[in-house]
């Protein structure tokens, strides 16, 4: 990891330590919140019907055997 960035990171963890003000406290948590990204929001509506479609598919037990995956992506694989 960069010298510079792991300074910067053990500055913070050593003022976050000593930090007393409840504000500052929460300001730091809900900006960590937002700065979460959830995966989902960030894949195409293609891709999120395809996974819901897999889903739907296993919980109907509607599943093919591995073999038949391998034969289908054999050429990726």
């Amino acid at each position: 990891m960069n010298t510079q960035i792991l300074n910067k990171k053990l500055e913070l963890i050593q003022w976050l330590s000593t930090l007393e003000d409840n504000t500052i406290i929460e300001k730091l948590l809900k900006f960590r919140q937002e700065e979460i990204k959830d995966w989902w929001e960030s894949i195409s509506e293609e891709e999120k019907q395809s996974i819901e479609k897999g889903i739907s598919e296993a919980d109907k037990n509607d599943l093919k055997p591995h073999s038949e995956a391998r034969k289908l992506y054999e050429k990726w694989l």
